[in-house]
C-alpha cells in the first residue's frame, strides 16, 4: 500500500468506523486488506433523508427516487415491510441516530428478499435485516444479484438465508463488523450467509453463529480474505461452520471457528468439496482456533480435492488430535490443547490461560500476494476489532492480547 496520503486519509476514516463499543483500534498502514472496497469520488453527493419526520417515509419510496451517487440518511426506528430494490450505483445507506430495522412481516421484494441490490459501489451501514421468508423458502435479508457492496455494523437474525450472493465474477462483495444469525429453522438449504462464484469476498470483524442445518459461511468467491472473525455455532445445528466448495484463493488468519455439540456436518471447515472452478487453487489457514465440540469427535479440514497450495501454520485445536500430515501441505506450528488452555471455553473466551507455555511458539507465516498473514488484530466480541500492540509475544491461535 502506498503511502499517499489520501491512502492514509481513507485509512483514518476507516479507523473511525470500526471504532464499536469504545475499542480503541489502529488498523496496520502495510497491507491492502484495509482499503475500503471504493474509493470517494470528488464533489459532493446528493443526500436523501428518510423517516417518520421527513417527507420521504419508507425506503421503498427512496429506491424509487435516489439519484446514482445518493447518499440516504434513514432515521432509526422500526420500518416493518419496507422492502426494496436498489439498482442505482454509488449509493450509500446509512442509519442515523440508532439502528434501522427491517422486520419483513411477509414482504419481499421481487420474490427474493429485504432488499434486492444491482448497484456498484454500494455501502450500508447500520441496518438490521429481520425474518426474510419467500415461497420458494430461500429468502435472504439481502440477496446480491450485480454490482459491489459493502456492509458494515449490519445484523441479520431469523431469514432463511442472512445474505445470499448471485453467481457472477465481476461482483465484489466486503462484510465489516457484521452479525449472521440466528438463522431461520430449514431444510438444510438456509445458510448464514452463502456467497456464490462472485471475484471476491472480504470478511472483518464478524460473527456467524446459530445455524440450522446450512453453513454458516458457504463462499463460492474466486478471492476470499477471512480476517479476524468469529464463527461459532454455540448451541445451533449447523452443517460446516466454513466451506469454499469450489475452492478458489482463501486466506483464513485469526479466526474462531466452534463446532457445536448438535451439529449436523463433522467436519468445520471443507474445501473442494464440489469441484475446483477456479484457476488458483489455495487455502492457507493461519493463527486460527479451531474447537471441536461433537461429542464423537470431528475433522477439523475436509479437502475433497487437492489444493495447488495447503498451508496450516500457527493454529490452536481441540477436539481430536488428528490433523493428517502430507506432501502436498505446509503444516507446523499447530497444538492440539484441551479446554483448560484457554481462559472460558464454556463462554467463548479462547484466549490462552495466562503463563500458558504456547505464549511465544508461533512463527511469521510469511505473506501472500503482498498481505501479511501475522495477525495485526484480533476479533473482539460483538462484531469489532482489537489492535495488537507491537511487541507482543507471537503466539498460535487467534487472539495474541
Amino acid at each position: 500500500m502506498s503511502g499517499s496520503a489520501l491512502d492514509q486519509a481513507l485509512l483514518s476514516r476507516h479507523r473511525r468506523r470500526l471504532l464499536l463499543a469504545g475499542t480503541a483500534l489502529t488498523l496496520p498502514t502495510a497491507s491492502p486488506l484495509w482499503l475500503p472496497a471504493a474509493r470517494a469520488q470528488g464533489g459532493s453527493r446528493p443526500v436523501l433523508k428518510v423517516g417518520r419526520d421527513h417527507p420521504v417515509k419508507t425506503l421503498a419510496a427512496a429506491a424509487a427516487q435516489a439519484k446514482p451517487g445518493t447518499t440516504i440518511e434513514v432515521q432509526a426506528g422500526e420500518y416493518p415491510g419496507d422492502v426494496a430494490a436498489w439498482s442505482q450505483d454509488d449509493l450509500t445507506l446509512k442509519a442515523v441516530g440508532g439502528r434501522v430495522r427491517l422486520p419483513a412481516n411477509g414482504a419481499h421484494a421481487q420474490g427474493k428478499g429485504i432488499f434486492v441490490t444491482r448497484g456498484k459501489r454500494m455501502t450500508i451501514e447500520g441496518f438490521d435485516f429481520i425474518g426474510a421468508k419467500v415461497p420458494d423458502r430461500n429468502g435472504a435479508g439481502i440477496r446480491l444479484e450485480q454490482g459491489s457492496l459493502t456492509l458494515r455494523d449490519c445484523r441479520f437474525q431469523d431469514n432463511e438465508n442472512g445474505l445470499l450472493a448471485a453467481n457472477d465474477a465481476s461482483i465484489e462483495l466486503r462484510l465489516e463488523s457484521c452479525d449472521f444469525g440466528a438463522i431461520a429453522p430449514g431444510d438444510g438449504h438456509t445458510h448464514n450467509c452463502y456467497v456464490g462464484a462472485i471475484g471476491k469476498l472480504v470478511v472483518l470483524g464478524s460473527y456467524f453463529h446459530h445455524g440450522a442445518s446450512g453453513h454458516l459461511l458457504k463462499t463460492r468467491a474466486a478471492v476470499n480474505h477471512l480476517f479476524y472473525n468469529r464463527l461459532t455455532d454455540e448451541t445451533g445445528h449447523a452443517s460446516f461452520e466454513l466451506e469454499f466448495p469450489n475452492g478458489g484463493l482463501a486466506l483464513v488468519m485469526g479466526n474462531v471457528i466452534q463446532q457445536s455439540p448438535s451439529t449436523e456436518n463433522y467436519h468445520l471447515i471443507a474445501y473442494g468439496s464440489e469441484g475446483l472452478s477456479h484457476p488458483r487453487n489455495e487455502l492457507h489457514l493461519i493463527n486460527n482456533t479451531l474447537v471441536d465440540r461433537r461429542p464423537q469427535g470431528g475433522v477439523y479440514l475436509r479437502m475433497a480435492q487437492p489444493a495447488q497450495k495447503l498451508r496450516l501454520i500457527d493454529n490452536l485445536l481441540h477436539g481430536k488430535q488428528e490433523l493428517p500430515a502430507g506432501p502436498d501441505r505446509e503444516q507446523h506450528h499447530n497444538y492440539f490443547v484441551g479446554l483448560d488452555a484457554f481462559v472460558d471455553a464454556d463462554r467463548y473466551d479462547f484466549r490462552l490461560r495466562p503463563g500458558s507455555p504456547l505464549i511465544g511458539r508461533a512463527v511469521d507465516p510469511g505473506e501472500v500476494d503482498g498481505q501479511s498473514l501475522r495477525p495485526a488484530m484480533q476479533y473482539q466480541h460483538p462484531c469489532a476489532l482489537k489492535e495488537v500492540p507491537a511487541g507482543t509475544a507471537y503466539s498460535p491461535g487467534a487472539f495474541q492480547v
